[in-house]
């Protein structure tokens, strides 16, 4: 990637200047399906996202609970230039035990899509997991997550619908 890439992505109008866009403070509704169509749970989760690397990447901290159990979760988040990727690093301490799920995709339709798999690590089928990450405008972002079985077929398992909420002078790096 050369420094005038990254610069020309970084401008207004630019992959990496749209996930600028997302950095701040989010509140919202959190949504878990286990089955198709039967939603498990809803809560309030809590975000943070940043820069990280110069501007190159988002690192996106949450929190909230599941079943009235509390979680928290890390994403990297950032577009490969060179490969024309959407990439994602997650892991917290609720869906993904103590695997970190990678995963690529790319930018359709305004949409942040990357495309990783889990296995249930006793040697079985690998399953898919799709992750989607939109803005639909300043104050708002919203993350869908995807379950693919091993045989191809996709069903909703994760809904985050963020709310910008405003930054105090007193906030840490974490979620609230």
């Amino acid at each position: 990637m050369s420094k005038e890439a990254f610069q020309q992505s970084a401008a207004p109008g630019g992959t990496h200047h749209r996930l600028a866009a997302m950095a701040g403070n989010w509140e919202g509704r959190f949504r878990l399906w286990f089955e198709p169509g039967k939603l498990a749970d809803e809560s309030v989760q809590r975000g943070t996202i940043r820069l990280v690397g110069r501007g190159r990447f988002l690192l996106h901290e949450y929190e909230g609970r599941c079943s009235g159990e509390p979680f928290e979760g890390v994403a990297l988040w950032g577009y490969h230039l060179d490969e024309d990727a959407f990439e994602c690093a997650w892991g917290e301490s609720f869906g993904t035990g103590t695997s970190i799920m990678f995963s690529t995709g790319r930018v359709e339709d305004g949409r942040f899509g990357a495309l990783g798999g889990y296995g249930t690590g006793a040697g079985g089928e690998r399953w898919g997991w799709r992750t989607e990450v939109s803005q639909p405008d300043a104050e708002h972002l919203d993350i869908r997550m995807f379950n693919i079985t091993p045989g191809g077929e996709e069903a909703l398992a994760v809904e985050v619908n963020y709310r910008r909420v405003p930054t105090s002078s007193s906030a840490s790096a974490r979620p609230a």
